[in-house]
């Protein structure tokens, strides 16, 4: 089974040590990352500078399309306006089918603001003890996740592949 799993950091560079934290634990073979993707949002910007690390993942990973749905849900809808905004309430209805839910969109969407980031995770195995241990060692982070099932991340690929 996989995990969407979002770690915010107070800091605008915080999701970049937690990625560099992450590839260390993979190389050790502690965690096993499916995709990733990163949102820095710079105190002064109107919005947020979205990264998604597909270089780092496995073959068969979430693609560009995904993470760049995701973002615009979590992200740009207030900028788009109420016609666009629909569309993309649309669509945030179409992701509870993959386990992610609108609680968990609003959540995120209400957690990281100007001056934070933020690391977006899938991960499929993981030696949760070691790798908690091991990000004690950055700098403060609040944990926002969902799980997903075998069936609803086989259907989060599918329907993504189908739309690349």
């Amino acid at each position: 089974m996989a995990s969407l799993v979002v770690l915010k950091f107070e800091t605008p560079d915080g999701a970049q040590q937690g990625l560099t934290l992450t590839e260390k634990l993979q190389k050790q073979q502690l965690t096993e990352v499916l995709d990733a993707a990163t949102v820095i949002w710079p105190q002064g910007k109107s919005k947020p500078k979205t990264r998604h690390l597909g270089n780092l993942t496995k073959v068969g990973a979430l693609d560009g399309a995904f993470w760049g749905m995701l973002f615009g849900i979590l992200f740009f809808v207030p900028v788009l306006g109420m016609a666009v905004g629909a569309a993309f309430g649309a669509m945030a209805g179409h992701f509870a089918h993959y386990g992610i839910s609108n609680e968990f969109i609003d959540q995120v969407r209400q957690k990281i603001t100007k001056g934070k980031s933020a690391l977006f995770l899938l991960v499929g195995e993981t030696t949760t003890d070691r790798v908690a241990a091991a990000f004690k060692a950055l700098p403060p982070f609040e944990i926002i996740s969902t799980n997903l099932t075998r069936e609803q991340e086989r259907k989060l690929k599918d329907e993504f592949e189908a739309a690349a």
